[in-house]
């Protein structure tokens, strides 16, 4: 069975990729820290006569991760890695708090690159296997509040362009995408957007990336 495993698939984006790739991936495996959400997402898929299976994982912890990936590779052929989880926290930087700032850097940056490295042995098994790393435009560019947040980014877009040249050879292709904001769930905690409903539906963007997943090493949805 063809799978495909989606971080942060219970809510905004990730459920909404979750949502279009299960029209044409055999199976979809959802990973999150919070059980709710990626039992909705995976009843919607369900209800559209698709499979998928959920894992509870924690990004911030090694352990976690090395455990949820022996469980899928040990049942599951995974033939494609969506890194989509990501947290930011916003404001001047020389206010902002220590946790804060080690649960970006630990969520977006080393749960990324730890979740990949003990899935990329299996999937330089597969023909055609991708790793598709959500990155968004703070990967591109600096911006003022958004400091450390950037910072993540930034580091994900050197990891994504960096593996890229590191996999070739095996046909494994990896792709970087970068959006602006999206009206959804990451700015429930945050004044840094007054008005999250004039941002893009996170919908829409998982469907432009669906449609440009040809192959891309970047894809960037304007």
């Amino acid at each position: 069975m063809n799978s495909i495993v989606i971080t942060g698939g219970g809510t905004g984006l990730g459920r909404e990729l979750s949502l279009q790739y299960s029209s044409s991936i055999d199976h979809i495996i959802l990973l999150g820290r919070t059980e709710a959400p990626l039992m909705e997402t995976k009843e919607l898929i369900e209800n559209r006569g698709n499979k998928a299976t959920y894992f509870i994982c924690d990004l911030q912890n090694l352990e976690s991760i090395k455990t949820t990936v022996e469980k899928i590779i040990a049942n599951y052929s995974v033939y494609t890695l969506i890194n989509n989880t990501g947290i930011g926290t916003f404001g001047p930087y020389e206010e902002m708090d220590d946790e804060s700032i080690y649960q970006m850097i630990n969520t977006n940056v080393l749960g990324t690159i730890f979740i990949t490295k003990y899935l990329l042995p299996h999937l330089k098994q597969k023909p055609n296997a991708k790793i598709i790393n959500i990155i968004s435009t703070a990967g591109l560019r600096g911006k003022v509040n958004e400091v450390v947040y950037c910072s993540s980014k930034f580091a994900v877009r050197g990891f994504t362009e960096s593996l890229q040249k590191e996999v070739e050879a095996n046909k494994v292709t990896v792709t970087g995408v970068y959006m602006g904001g999206m009206n959804t769930p990451f700015w429930d905690h945050s004044t840094h957007i007054e008005d999250k409903s004039r941002l893009k539906a996170p919908a829409e963007v998982a469907k432009q990336i669906k449609e440009q997943d040809d192959g891309k090493l970047e894809i960037i949805i304007s």
